[in-house]
């Protein structure tokens, strides 16, 4: 019984741990897309539920799925800019067009990628992850103001409860240690929507109206649609969180003394292919390992497989309670803005950081990141730019993080790839 109350504590710690990284993602993007309370109040439940069969379909291990290692997953930062941009240039149905085939084209690259990450070093990645961060802060700034075409827009209300809650997070991070670290962020939404409820800027109709079960049903946003670009972008995305996560698989082989071979990374990309799959057929988002619960194991000492169970089965019986999942939605821009400040900036250090291991190894890496992140900011801050290209020229140059992508991924090939007589 004991050992049962550990687990379930344990289980409810990284719960916790992931709990702000996994409901910040569907109130960003259904915020930018437009969805009404009532909407997003179904997308962060469902995508609370599919983080939870996601997690179990990547712990259970048969011969077929399941890298079997205590990993928790969730929806993966690096396609909240990318899912934005599709939403506001194609429609909702068109993102989850796209998350399908990605998933589909994951399953099928599942047994080969091994070989294709090759094409994604460092000095890609970090290019990649970057560019995502950076075309991310301007979503979190006008947040900050209250949300964009908020009536209150800048108001010195809205300034003081995003700068409260970034100082929060931020003093937070610095004082404390272990666990509480670890949900600083989650504690600064908590504290900065007290803080606007004394102000009187939360309205808690969307939890009395939300009801306290509901069933999930697949296209619940209508049918998908399928166009090029957001295809060829989600399917960067995902190729991107498999590169990431192989970093978290060999991460946690290290932990627990176990070799992972390449039929355990082939069983794990499938497994990450089928959750990405249901998350596009049950309208969520993609999904990918959670490297903060690896940190939290770290500090547990717990390293059973078990506590990840029980913690994907919670989070599948949270995904049927709207009640919960409103809870959330009523939490004000200007709060979720400062607490995006922090982890939108934390996307663009992990970029910087997995950049830094590579841009001193030759000046041609330099070139490779300072091309593709210019490519990808430039694109992004002018989408004009190739207007009078053809149209099947533009699949790979409207969307800025698909540009700096895939201009990162030419030049390595021709700086680091193709063999040069004047390299030694």
């Amino acid at each position: 019984m004991n050992n049962t109350l550990r687990n379930t504590a344990l289980g409810i710690q990284h719960v916790l741990a992931m709990y702000a990284g996994a409901v910040i993602v569907p109130l960003i993007v259904g915020g930018a897309i437009g969805l009404n309370s009532e909407q997003l109040t179904y997308l962060v439940a469902i995508d609370i539920l599919m983080c939870g069969i996601a997690t179990i379909l990547q712990v259970m291990s048969n011969r077929f799925f399941g890298i079997g290692l205590p990993v928790v997953l969730g929806c993966t930062f690096t396609a909240v800019g990318p899912m934005i941009a599709i939403g506001g240039e194609y429609g909702v149905s068109a993102i989850y067009g796209a998350i399908i085939v990605s998933g589909i084209f994951v399953i099928l690259v599942s047994g080969i990628f091994g070989h294709l990450v090759k094409f994604f070093p460092p000095v890609v990645t970090g290019s990649v992850v970057t560019i995502i961060g950076i075309t991310l802060i301007p979503v979190a700034i006008n947040n900050m103001g209250g949300g964009q075409g908020a009536s209150d827009f800048g108001s010195t209300s809205n300034i003081s409860l995003a700068f409260g809650t970034l100082i929060f997070i931020v003093l937070l991070y610095r004082f404390s240690t272990g666990f509480i670290r670890a949900i600083s962020i989650l504690l600064g939404i908590i504290l900065g929507t007290i803080a606007a409820i004394i102000m009187g800027k939360v309205d808690f109709s969307p939890v009395t109206e939300a009801s306290y079960f509901h069933m999930i049903q697949p296209f619940y946003f209508g049918t998908p649609t399928f166009e090029w670009s957001p295809i060829i972008t989600m399917i960067l995305v995902a190729m991107v969180s498999l590169v990431e996560s192989t970093g978290v698989y060999f991460a946690l082989g290290d932990i627990l003394g176990k070799k992972i071979e390449k039929e355990d990374l082939a069983k794990g990309y499938r497994a990450e292919g089928i959750a990405v799959l249901l998350g596009g057929i049950f309208n969520s988002f993609p999904y990918t390992t959670f490297s903060q619960n690896v940190g939290l194991m770290q500090m547990s000492g717990v390293k059973t497989k078990n506590v990840i169970y029980i913690t994907g089965g919670m989070l599948i019986v949270l995904g049927f309670i709207p009640k919960i999942a409103a809870l959330t939605t009523i939490i004000p821009a200007s709060v979720l803005g400062g607490a995006m400040i922090a982890m939108f900036g934390m996307v663009v250090a992990q970029g910087v950081k997995m950049l830094s291991t590579v841009v001193s190894d030759s000046q041609d890496n330099s070139m490779i990141i300072a091309c593709s992140i210019g490519m990808g900011l430039g694109v992004t801050v002018v989408p004009d730019l190739f207007i009078s290209l053809p149209t099947s020229f533009q699949i790979l140059t409207s969307n800025g993080i698909v540009a700096g992508s895939v201009t990162a991924i030419l030049l390595n090939i021709i700086f680091n790839m193709i063999p040069s007589k004047n390299k030694i």
